[in-house]
């Protein structure tokens, strides 16, 4: 998949690049300017996002950058913690930092502190409506911090979440019970057919409560923000910049009974540091993750006794809950321009529109993983009208990620000081105390005692209430 997918970057920033010179090159050789402006940017790319991103800036800076005069620099600062350390390292003027980009790459929580200290422009007025009106509905939003129509964050590359499962191994499980991919389509029936799984696996050895997980969940604060809009609720609500919990006990309890109660039980399960590594290692058969997770899906399970064995993919949506609202996460760092110079945002803009073109957008966001981020390029009849070979896995990929965007009301919560400690209690509140007695339970297993007798104190109405209480606690240190 890896191999793959340098080939298909290098085909897409070549389609991208052929595309964008087209009645170029004569006008950009010939321009004359009276004056250049140098802008600098700064990301997190690396690998083949990187090269896929500097072929681009280079294409640019030798079209439209020679006949307007503009001259685009890009530099990766590693990774997406190192870019928010070096940005802010520049903003506060810390001896030895770098001079503050032009443009640099980043998530809500980081611009919104950069704008309380002055530094970020509002790209709004340097929009016309009708450019407004080609990006999908919330990309523009995400930096919208005072709900007044700014665009405090210029959205390039774009995620949602997808479902990917080890087809090779499903396809037993599903001819010796009847389980169809049809039944993951809901939250409730994927834990109904992890539950048919775990005993499946369990009844073909002797030994007693030994079934094996179906399922994981890499981004477990995705889960509860998005799970909780489905149900009708939000979490944090964000007014002014600041957050109020809305934790409803009845959604909590909902979260709560379709993954801590399966994991406890050993229907789902988390053991290496994301779930297509647990794929790789035959720990789960599938898991829900970022589209542009689905890169580093394994071609190979091999299991603890070092057997090993070929895996094809199936890609499918993200389950919902039952009678909820269609709702799906909506992820990916934008383009933040910071304060300067007229000429330079001007230029900075230029470039970040040229960018989202529908050619240029499509060779990055799908070379690199994600999705493009306008209406007329997230689509597959776009995308594959491009001149793009796409393989199956792919194809399949961009469908259910498509599929998702167009077919569901797009949430990511409102920046808001102290976001992004509020977020990691989300990320493991539920799944390290899910981890650590499961744990608990195996040990009394295999100490001999019935799963039913180790499950059974961590599935009162008390031990649920103790976590709800808990977690709602510690969400409040982050109140405004």
């Amino acid at each position: 998949m890896k191999k793959y997918l340098k080939a298909v970057v290098s085909g897409l920033c070549a389609a991208a690049l052929a595309l964008g010179c087209v009645g170029c090159g004569s006008s950009a050789q010939n321009a004359k300017t009276t004056q250049v402006t140098n802008i600098t940017v700064w990301t997190y790319y690396n690998g083949d996002q990187l090269e896929c991103f500097t072929d681009l800036v280079d294409k640019f800076n030798e079209t439209v950058g020679a006949e307007k005069g503009i001259v685009v620099s890009t530099e990766s600062q590693g990774s997406v913690n190192d870019l928010e350390q070096s940005v802010m390292d520049a903003a506060e003027g810390k001896v030895g930092a770098s001079a503050m980009p032009n443009v640099f790459s980043a998530y809500a929580d980081t611009v919104y502190a950069l704008d309380q200290m002055g530094m970020v422009v509002d790209l709004a007025p340097y929009l016309t409506d009708d450019e407004k009106a080609q990006f999908i509905d919330g990309y523009l939003s995400e930096g919208d911090f005072d709900a007044n129509g700014s665009v405090k964050i210029f959205p390039v590359a774009k995620s949602t979440e997808v479902m990917l499962f080890n087809d090779t191994d499903w396809q037993p499980f599903a001819e010796a019970t009847g389980a169809s991919y049809d039944d993951l389509a809901t939250v409730e029936g994927l834990v109904d057919t992890a539950e048919k799984y775990y005993n499946w696996t369990d009844a073909q050895t002797a030994a007693p409560d030994d079934g094996k997980a179906l399922f994981g969940r890499d981004a477990m604060a995705n889960y509860m923000l998005v799970g909780a809009q489905q149900l009708g609720g939000t979490i944090f609500e964000v007014k002014n910049g600041k957050m109020t919990v809305n934790f409803e006990h009845d959604a909590a309890r909902k979260l709560w009974d379709n993954y801590y109660v399966p994991f406890v039980k050993g229907w789902f399960a988390a053991s290496g540091r994301f779930r297509s590594d647990d794929i790789k290692a035959g720990n789960v058969l599938g898991y829900v993750g970022s589209c542009s997770s689905a890169t580093f899906f394994p071609a190979r399970v091999t299991n603890d006794a070092n057997e090993s064995h070929d895996i094809s993919m199936k890609a499918l949506p993200s389950p919902e809950f039952a009678d909820g609202e269609k709702v799906a996460v909506q992820q990916g760092a934008g383009m933040v321009v910071t304060a300067g110079k007229e000429e330079e945002i001007e230029a900075s803009v230029e470039f970040l529109k040229w960018f989202v073109q529908p050619e240029n957008n499509i060779a990055f966001a799908v070379g690199s993983g994600y999705l493009p981020v306008t209406r007329e390029a997230n689509s597959m009849d776009t995308i594959t009208s491009s001149g793009l070979t796409l393989n199956d896995s792919m194809e399949q990929i961009l469908t259910a990620a498509v599929d998702t965007v167009n077919g569901n009301r797009l949430y990511t919560p409102h920046a808001f000081a102290g976001g992004s400690s509020a977020r990691k209690v989300l990320e493991y509140g539920l799944s390290d105390l899910a981890a650590a007695d499961r744990e608990t339970v195996e040990q009394r297993i295999a100490e001999g005692q019935s799963a039913a007798d180790a499950e059974a104190e961590f599935l009162t109405d008390d031990h649920f209430e103790t976590w709800y209480q808990d977690i709602c606690s510690q969400l409040k240190r982050y109140e405004g």
